[in-house]
């Protein structure tokens, strides 16, 4: 069976302390989906199961926030949730999750996104004070005492590929005048549900200039990586309906793409951030493309060195890569990103008739998930 987005809707990404600060986490999902159900048109009774990523589920966060955010947009109880946690992929997990039930043939109609308060709940929160990994025997016998980190790993990256702070900067710089641009475009308007007086992505700094970013301390000493060349911290969230034919047809649903391929890969946990490379390998081959039959992509910007490395080994046009900007710029609300990407990548397809959009992203433990979608 096919599976189908039928609706993507966004709240504007907020800066950390900013404009959705002081919106609690379960209404800040609520707002999403509220938002999709009634841009679809679709009855909330007839949803079978939400899907919503969130990483750091403590507290306004905890409790299973994916059922949360639904009984707080006043929706009917009879609607279960589920809250996914694949790291910085959730939200893009959550979708995946939610495209297998319908492709199964276990559900109809499913809502998926993802929800994240960085202002509210620290980033790591969930692993003070010692980490995951902290007495774990097994864990040590496999990787020995090495240091897991994501700016770490982001140095690493860059070293291994031979980048250097130049081209970080760079490419951050771009990501920044590419959001700038987007914005002033209205590229972002019809994918976005306003919020607490906010209807307009608040990270993409305008005056960021080259000589700035080349002024700021290393996140490591000696490393190449610095905040400048870093995803900046956020709140949001994003909604998508996924269905079936079926509820097409039943419902009188239009579809906007159909999701051709999803798949999740895993590579060395501590490297941590090069799970994509192989990840879009993987997919392409499955999904029997090649990157050139891809016209948009969305690769999401944790680090400059993740995307920067990626192009390398892909050998994807850069023309074609998060061409609106990324996380550098836009902000990575961490469980909401894989959703506001794929919102975005959709209504950017729509936009220039592209033909297929790809999505990957980088996640703690060393895993990286693919979604491949063509409009409808």
């Amino acid at each position: 069976m096919e599976a189908y987005l039928v609706g993507a809707v966004r709240t504007p990404v907020g800066r950390r302390g900013g404009a959705l600060s002081t919106v609690h986490p379960a209404d800040l999902g609520a707002h999403a989906i509220t938002a999709l159900l009634e841009r679809t048109g679709a009855d909330p009774a007839a949803v079978d199961d939400v899907f919503l990523g969130c990483v750091d589920t403590l507290g306004p966060q905890s409790g299973d926030i994916a059922r949360t955010c639904w009984l707080a947009a006043g929706l009917p109880e009879h609607v279960p949730g589920v809250t996914v946690d694949r790291q910085c992929g959730s939200a893009q997990q959550a979708v995946h999750f939610a495209a297998q039930a319908v492709m199964s043939g276990t559900a109809d109609l499913v809502v998926a996104g993802g929800v994240q308060s960085m202002s509210h709940v620290p980033i790591g929160s969930a692993m003070a004070p010692h980490g995951p990994y902290a007495g774990s025997s097994g864990w040590h016998a496999r990787y020995g005492e090495r240091e897991i980190s994501q700016f770490r790993s982001a140095d690493e990256i860059a070293t291994k590929w031979g980048l250097t702070r130049a081209d970080l900067e760079e490419y951050a710089l771009a990501s920044h005048r590419r959001a700038v641009h987007a914005i002033d475009a209205g590229r972002f308007r019809a994918e976005i549900a306003p919020l607490a007086g906010c209807d307009t992505d608040e990270c993409p700094r305008r005056d960021t200039r080259a000589e700035r970013m080349a002024a700021l301390d290393p996140l490591r000493p000696g490393g190449a990586t610095t905040a400048a060349t870093s995803s900046q911290l956020a709140d949001g969230a994003a909604a998508l309906l996924v269905a079936s034919g079926r509820a097409l047809l039943t419902y009188g649903l239009r579809p906007r793409a159909r999701i051709r391929h999803l798949s999740a890969r895993g590579d060395d946990p501590v490297l941590m951030l090069t799970a994509p490379i192989a990840a879009t390998a993987h997919a392409l081959a499955r999904a029997g493309l090649d990157v050139a039959d891809i016209d948009r992509f969305e690769v999401n910007e944790a680090f400059a060195s993740v995307v920067l490395a990626w192009l390398r080994d892909t050998g994807a046009d850069p023309e074609r890569v998060n061409v609106n900007g990324g996380a550098i710029a836009l902000g990575h609300p961490l469980g909401a990103t894989g959703a506001r990407l794929l919102t975005t990548l959709l209504h950017e397809l729509e936009r220039t008739g592209g033909r297929r959009g790809l999505l990957t992203m980088c996640e703690g433990g060393g895993q990286a998930n693919v979604t491949v979608i063509e409009p409808c």
